[in-house]
């Protein structure tokens, strides 16, 4: 007996829907993964199988790779055909929101989602879900969405209704959330589950062929391309950082999807615990951002922190608005190691401890470090006389900038004569 997560209670009221309701829309994230899109058509594969009206809308497009799923060709882009998915959402009795926990998630397809009157159900596994849904199923622990529309479905008593078309779909939410079951995937419930699954006939060996095995040639000379020239190490932090800039991304034939995984790469290194993939889309104005983690590092914190984002410990992303200007992405060893220097006195709970003994060696630390920083400095461009100029301007204004804002900060507060004369 599979373990269900949600119990009848859970989905009175979506039962009761049921009864009445005819048309449903199914929607998903940005840039959708295996799991939303995965999630999503076996939902709409379900809901079509009890004689319902139904749509699948992506904001922006459907992934190539992922175009073979049963029923793939019939996801609607909100991006190209916007006047038909508004119709949709506007005359759609339930609207089913999958593998989003937010409205943001969505872009542009927010709008008429929240200010469509049907009824709205979440089915998701990401950590803090919004309050826009009359039906919330949040369960962070799942392995995917995917998994949680299996339970969703048996939750309902339909079991006998998983066939080939939704056990695939499941199957590969499944399988591309969990990096083909090598991470969030140690639950005896997983295992349960796609044992059920594999009665349906499917071949769970040419799903991973369709998903992992069907990219283009351009996707493996950007992945080369990024391995050689983009991925920098810090095995001192046990991180590493892959950034790709708009124009790079052209140079390659860059195509949705062709991304997909990278920002796991670098986790077969040894020692690597830690990667953060940095992409920047000039079509949106921002730098979407990947993070992995292994063991105990938080990833979600890092994106929570410096990326407006979130998800799960050991997988999450968020993004960077830049307004909409080009920007050549690329940080330095010394920002890589002041963030995470920032993450870990704030995530950790013996971090005061070992700042306490590291203290000792700051002295010693910053010499060497100014050193080989003075090392590098180009002693040639003092003969610019423009330089040296712009140079003695800066450090004069500066002291000058300093000296007053102390002198008048002390004298706002009425600190005593010597502490404002000094």
């Amino acid at each position: 007996m599979i373990e269900n997560v949600f119990s009848k209670a859970d989905v009175a009221d979506f039962k009761l829907w049921m009864e009445w309701a005819g048309r449903f829309v199914i929607v998903t994230h940005i840039s959708p993964d295996g799991d939303a899109i995965g999630s999503s058509l076996a939902m709409y594969h379900y809901l079509a199988g009890k004689g319902k009206s139904v749509s699948v809308v992506v904001p922006d497009s459907m992934p190539e790779f992922l175009s073979w799923l049963p029923s793939g060709d019939n996801v609607i882009s909100y991006k190209e055909q916007k006047d038909v998915a508004d119709k949709l959402f506007q005359e759609a009795d339930v609207i089913c929101c999958l593998d989003f926990n937010v409205p943001t998630r969505v872009g542009n397809v927010s709008t008429e989602m929240l200010n469509s009157n049907a009824k709205k159900v979440l089915i998701d596994h990401h950590l803090d879900p919004g309050n826009f849904c009359d039906l919330i199923l949040s369960r962070p622990d799942a392995s995917s969405t995917a998994e949680l529309v299996f339970q969703f479905i048996c939750a309902l008593g339909d079991y006998a209704e998983v066939n080939y078309q939704i056990a695939t779909c499941i199957y590969t939410g499944m399988m591309t959330d969990t990096g083909g079951f090598t991470y969030n995937s140690n639950h005896p419930r997983i295992y349960h589950i796609i044992s059920f699954l594999m009665k349906s006939n499917i071949d769970k060996d040419a799903i991973y062929r369709n998903v992992y095995n069907n990219y283009s040639e351009s996707r493996l000379r950007l992945m080369g391309y990024v391995l050689h020239k983009k991925m920098k190490v810090f095995p001192e932090m046990s991180t590493a950082l892959i950034t790709l800039s708009d124009d790079e991304l052209k140079d390659n034939n860059f195509k949705k999807g062709d991304t997909e995984g990278f920002v796991n790469l670098p986790l077969q290194i040894k020692g690597i615990k830690f990667t953060v993939f940095l992409r920047e889309d000039v079509e949106e104005g921002i730098i979407k951002a990947s993070l992995r983690s292994v063991g105990d590092v938080p990833c979600n914190r890092f994106a929570s922190a410096f990326f407006n984002g979130g998800g799960h410990k050991n997988a999450s992303g968020g993004e960077i608005h830049n307004s909409g200007a080009h920007i050549h992405v690329a940080f330095s060893s010394l920002l890589v190691c002041m963030m995470l220097g920032t993450i870990f006195c704030n995530a950790c709970d013996f971090s005061e401890e070992l700042m306490d003994r590291v203290d000792r060696w700051t002295a010693p630390l910053f010499i060497i470090f100014f050193v080989l920083s003075g090392a590098e400095l180009e002693l040639s461009v003092f003969t610019q006389i423009s330089v040296v100029v712009v140079g003695l301007v800066y450090i004069i204004s500066r002291s000058v900038g300093k000296y007053t804002g102390a002198l008048v900060s002390a004298k706002a507060v009425k600190c005593e004569p010597t502490i404002v004369k000094y």
